[in-house]
C-alpha cells in the first residue's frame, strides 16, 4: 500500500486552548506536563498507551501507536490560550480542584508561566459566566482580527513551527443554522456588520484559526465549525477541522450499550439519563439556552446507532430524556445515572440501570492530548476539512451533509486505527483472518 507523504514533526507545536483556565484545560495541561517529566501515567490516551495491530494476526505485530505513527513529541508542546479570567494556569488548576496538590506542585513553575490572553466573550452566549479578562472590539470582524494577531504573536514569541487551536470553553447557547452560515462570503459580511445574533465567539476563534492555517478542534456542542462557511474556509486554507463535544462519561456509555442492544436485536422502549455536576460546565448548563445545545448533542446518539427507521418494530417509539443538574458540592465529580427500559423475546420487558460516578476532566484530558496530536498529524499529512476518522472522540461527530455520522464506539475505533495504518503505509484491517 502506498504510504502517505507526512511532513516531519519538527520544531515546537503550539497548543492554544480557548478556555485555558477551565477544569478540562488545566487538567489536560498539568497532566501532560507531569507525564513528560516522567511523573505521571497518561491513562486514557491512545496516542501514548495504545497499541496498533499491523499485518495479519499470526505476524504478532502490536507496536504502540506512538512508536510507529509520526506524532509530535510531548517535549515539543508549548501551551497557551485565552480565558475570561486572568489567573495563571497554576492558580486555575488549584481552583478547579480536580488534581491533588502533589500532582500540581510537580509542574508549578511551568503552570505559573502560562498566562491567559484576553478572551473573545459575549455574555449573551454564556449567560451564567461574568468575564473580567475580555477583549473589546467594534465588531466581530475586528474581534477575529485580534485573535489572529494573538495566534501570530504566540507562534513567533514561542518559536513554534505549527499551531493547533482547541475549544475547551463553556457551551454556548443554542442557535440554529442560518443564511449567514451558508457561505463564506455571507459569513464574513455578517462579521463585518457585527451581526452578533448569528456570529458567536466560538465562530470567531474558528475563523481566526483556519485563516491562520491552524487545525481547529471543537470540544463543545454549540454551532461553530459545523457550517458550510467554515467548510469552505477549511478547504480554501487546506486545514483540518474536527468536533464536536468531547465524548467522556454518559454518552461514551451510550455508544457502547446502544450497539449491544442493536447487535442482539433487543428492543428499546425508553432511555432516561440524568447528570449532576458542580463545576463551571454544570453552572453554565444550568441555563436553558446552553442546556438546549448540550441536549441536542446528547440526544442524537441513540437514534443514529439504532437506525430507528430501519428497525421500527424495535426502536420506532423510543422515549429518550436527558437531564443535567447543577449541584455545586460535587464540583468536577460528575454522576451520570441511566435507566434503560429494554424488551426481549415476545416483547417481555427488562431493565438496565447504570450509575457512572466519573471525573469529567479526568476523562476529557487524555482526549484533548490525543486530539491535538492527531490534528497536527492530519495537517502534516495534507488532510483538510472534516476529519471523520476522529469521530471516536466526539458526542456529535461532524460529518459532510451527504454522510450519516457514525456513533458506534467500536466502529469509530476501527476507522481511527485504519486511518493510522494508511498513514504509515500498512494494510487496513477490514477482513477476517
Amino acid at each position: 500500500m502506498e504510504k502517505i507523504e507526512v511532513k516531519e514533526a519538527k520544531g515546537k507545536l503550539g497548543i492554544l486552548v480557548v478556555g485555558i483556565g477551565g477544569a478540562v484545560s488545566s487538567t489536560f495541561i498539568a497532566g501532560t506536563l507531569a507525564v513528560r517529566k516522567g511523573q505521571g501515567v497518561p491513562v486514557g490516551s491512545l496516542t501514548q498507551l495504545a497499541t496498533i495491530r499491523l499485518g495479519k494476526r499470526n505476524e504478532n505485530r502490536f507496536p504502540k501507536i506512538k512508536d510507529v505513527v509520526p506524532l509530535a513529541d510531548l517535549n515539543d508542546l508549548v501551551f497557551g490560550g485565552w480565558d475570561i479570567f486572568e489567573e495563571n494556569i497554576y492558580e486555575a488548576t488549584k481552583h478547579a480542584e480536580v488534581l491533588n496538590d502533589k500532582d500540581i506542585e510537580i509542574v508549578k513553575d511551568e503552570l505559573e508561566a502560562i498566562q491567559p490572553m484576553k478572551a473573545a466573550f459575549d455574555q449573551n452566549f454564556v449567560k451564567r459566566l461574568h468575564g473580567t479578562h475580555v477583549k473589546e472590539a467594534a465588531n466581530r470582524w475586528e474581534l477575529t482580527e485580534q485573535i489572529r494577531e494573538d495566534i501570530r504573536n504566540f507562534k513567533s514569541e514561542n518559536n513554534c513551527e505549527r499551531i493547533v487551536v482547541m475549544w475547551a470553553a463553556s457551551t454556548e447557547v443554542y442557535i440554529p443554522m442560518s443564511a449567514e452560515h451558508e457561505s463564506l462570503a455571507a459569513f464574513e459580511k455578517a462579521m463585518k456588520e457585527n451581526n452578533t445574533e448569528v456570529i458567536s465567539p466560538s465562530m470567531c476563534y474558528a475563523y481566526a484559526s483556519l485563516a491562520e492555517g491552524c487545525p481547529y478542534i471543537m470540544g463543545a456542542p454549540n454551532l461553530c465549525v459545523d457550517i458550510p462557511a467554515m467548510w469552505e474556509l477549511a478547504a480554501q486554507k487546506q486545514v483540518p477541522i474536527c468536533g464536536k463535544d468531547y465524548k467522556t462519561g454518559q454518552t461514551m456509555l451510550k455508544t457502547v450499550l446502544a450497539p449491544m442492544l442493536k447487535t442482539r436485536m433487543l428492543g428499546l422502549d425508553g432511555w432516561f439519563s440524568t447528570n449532576i455536576l458542580g463545576n463551571r460546565d454544570g453552572e453554565v448548563l444550568d441555563d436553558p439556552g446552553s442546556f438546549k445545545t448540550k441536549e441536542v448533542s446528547k440526544l442524537s446518539v441513540i437514534d443514529t446507532i439504532l437506525q430507528t427507521d430501519v428497525y421500527p418494530e424495535l426502536y420506532g417509539n423510543i422515549y429518550h430524556k436527558v437531564r443535567i443538574n447543577y449541584y455545586p458540592p460535587r464540583k468536577d465529580n460528575k454522576e451520570g445515572w441511566d435507566n434503560i427500559d429494554i424488551k426481549g423475546w415476545l416483547n417481555y420487558p427488562m431493565q438496565l440501570k447504570v450509575d457512572f460516578l466519573c471525573r469529567d476532566s479526568i476523562l476529557a484530558a487524555p482526549l484533548c492530548l490525543d486530539l491535538v496530536l492527531f490534528a497536527d498529524l492530519a495537517l502534516r499529512c495534507g488532510f483538510s476539512g472534516i476529519q471523520d476518522w476522529l469521530s471516536f472522540y466526539f458526542k456529535s461527530p461532524m460529518h459532510s451533509p451527504d454522510r450519516v455520522p457514525e456513533h458506534d464506539l467500536f466502529i469509530q475505533h476501527t476507522i481511527l486505527k485504519n486511518t493510522l495504518r494508511k498513514i504509515i503505509g500498512e494494510q487496513t484491517i477490514d477482513y477476517l483472518d
